[in-house]
């Protein structure tokens, strides 16, 4: 069974960067588009960024300019880096495979506050 695991939040002030990573325990990575979603409390899960396995990225208008999602495939890792947070981007971040949806991870915590 595909594992992910994700680490790299904390908490920052507003104005502040983290950079997420996410890695995979399948040995077919590479063929997947890979995307990073958030949950922030009381809401739904929503999509914040994917790539393709070409490497194209697509980034939510609300985060765009200030996200940017990456990938290496021979480390089986898809990246967010996050600069210039807002508290509105105070949730529980998850990546997965939005063509071929896998048991979620743990999440990683990302809570923006002064």
């Amino acid at each position: 069974q595909v594992q992910l695991v994700e680490s790299g939040g904390g908490s920052v002030q507003p104005g502040g960067s983290l950079t997420l990573t996410c890695t995979a325990s399948d040995k077919i990575f590479n063929i997947y588009t890979m995307a990073w979603y958030r949950q922030a409390p009381g809401k739904q899960r929503e999509l914040v960024a994917d790539i393709s396995s070409s490497g194209r990225p697509t980034i939510r208008d609300s985060v765009k300019g200030r996200f940017t999602i990456s990938r290496d495939g021979a480390k089986k890792t898809v990246y967010l880096q996050m600069n210039s947070l807002k508290p509105d981007d105070t949730a529980v971040y998850y990546c997965n495979r939005p063509t071929s949806m896998v048991p979620w991870g743990q999440g990683t915590q990302v809570t923006v506050s002064s």
